[in-house]
């Protein structure tokens, strides 16, 4: 019997939207950062979420559903304009799927 790519999936499509996450801003995770910081800041979006711990500086890169999961509060919104605006930067790949190099 022939199995379909379907059958082999092991984890269900998210039904709810990414959570809406802006360059700026400042959350607050389930767990604190060695350092005993427990707010972060946003500096990448995209599929991995750059952090930023705003007690000792370090960077970390978490992968969106991570982050989705253990956020637990904003404390601070950043700018929505300024995440569209570097979105609107990013160069895209081309419609034929080529990077057009």
């Amino acid at each position: 019997m022939a199995r379909h790519a379907s059958d082999t999936l092991t984890r269900r499509m998210p039904t709810k939207p990414p959570l809406e996450l802006y360059l700026g801003d400042v959350v607050r995770l389930r767990r604190a950062h060695p350092c005993g910081g427990s707010e972060w800041l946003v500096d990448r979006l995209g599929a991995d979420i750059g952090l930023r711990c705003t007690t000792c500086g370090r960077h970390v890169l978490l992968d969106r559903a991570h982050v989705e999961r253990r956020l637990v509060a904003f404390v601070e919104r950043g700018d929505p304009e300024l995440s569209a605006a570097v979105d609107a930067a990013r160069p895209r790949p081309a419609a034929d799927g080529h990077a057009g190099l």
